[in-house]
């Protein structure tokens, strides 16, 4: 009997010391253009434990780019849609679409737009209406800086969708198209071995520089429905960014990740990405940025204070 008794407090008691798991809050992330310094935020943080510490688990689909990242969102298939173009946010705003702007995501651009080695193209200013110029995908950020080139330059080329950088660069190799476009770190390897030149940088545009050309994006359920989780995320993804501009384990960590080497990811940082170009925390140039939408016919006409008010939805920083 006394032996019973014993066993059944040993029981007792490790059932009054069980802690049930607590498992942390799922979002699932789509993120365009994997590999570039400015979309691996999430990534990196998450493997980091970051996004863990602040009780939230990352489910991570990239896509090709930030026409079909909110597409995802919009089809409420993901949470949260990284590096969408803004004036196609804005459109799909302007036409009753459930998506809101949770954060900037980059404001200006490290893009660039390349040839051949051996094409007579030796400014985009110079490309003509047989010119074919590549941008990712319709609605993305690259689309409106192809479309500003064309506007800033008064020129009558061609925009394609090429799709991802690996993808444009077979393009261009194999002649399908005359000038494709990269984000950094692809095409340096390239760039190194003399096969292809850089043409125009993305912030040649003056106006590109001010403006929050990409987006952090979420559905309007999950903005509304997932208020604690979408501030613990944003939370998180500011504190990575801090964590990637200290020292070189973040360096390390996106060298791995982008299969390069810590130098090469050195230069991305600092030559390509200055800090402020993906703080989350302020859309800037959003009157321009409808003013091009509606030249690019994206708009019929700019959206209300109201209407900015109710897509505009960036958690303060805590």
């Amino acid at each position: 009997m006394k032996n019973i008794l014993w066993l059944g407090g040993v029981l007792l008691a490790g059932l009054a010391t069980a802690v049930p798991v607590h498992a942390a809050d799922l979002l699932k992330v789509a993120i365009g253009q994997r590999g570039n310094w400015d979309t691996a935020v999430s990534q990196l943080g998450h493997d980091a434990g970051i996004f863990k510490k602040h009780d939230i688990d990352l489910e991570l689909l990239y896509t090709q780019g930030g026409g079909e990242t909110m597409q995802a969102v919009i089809s409420n298939s993901v949470d949260i849609g990284v590096a969408a173009g803004t004036i196609g946010v804005l459109s799909a705003a302007q036409k009753g679409a459930p998506v809101r702007i949770v954060g900037a995501q980059a404001t200006g651009a490290a893009d660039f737009w390349y040839v051949k080695a051996d094409s007579p193209l030796q400014s985009i200013k110079e490309a003509t209406a047989d010119t074919t110029i590549g941008y990712s995908t319709n609605g993305s950020s690259t689309h409106s800086i192809v479309l500003g080139y064309i506007n800033a330059y008064k020129l009558k080329a061609q925009p394609v969708a090429t799709g991802n950088p690996s993808a444009t660069f077979t393009q261009v190799m194999s002649g399908q198209i005359n000038v494709g476009w990269s984000s950094p770190p692809f095409g340096f390897d390239a760039l190194a071995a003399n096969k292809i030149r850089i043409l125009a940088r993305a912030n040649d545009i003056e106006t590109i520089k001010g403006q929050s050309i990409r987006t952090l994006i979420a559905h309007a359920s999950v903005v509304d429905g997932k208020a604690s989780q979408l501030k613990r995320f944003m939370d998180a993804y500011r504190e990575t960014i801090d964590w990637m501009y200290k020292g070189d384990d973040a360096l390390k960590a996106y060298a791995a990740f982008a299969k390069t080497d810590l130098e090469t990811a050195r230069k991305i940082r600092d030559e390509f990405f200055p800090k402020s170009l993906i703080d989350p925390d302020k859309m800037s140039g959003v009157d321009q940025l409808m003013a091009d939408g509606i030249q690019f016919k994206a708009m019929s006409q700019p959206l209300t204070s109201d209407q900015l008010k109710t897509l505009i939805r960036i958690p303060p920083r805590s």
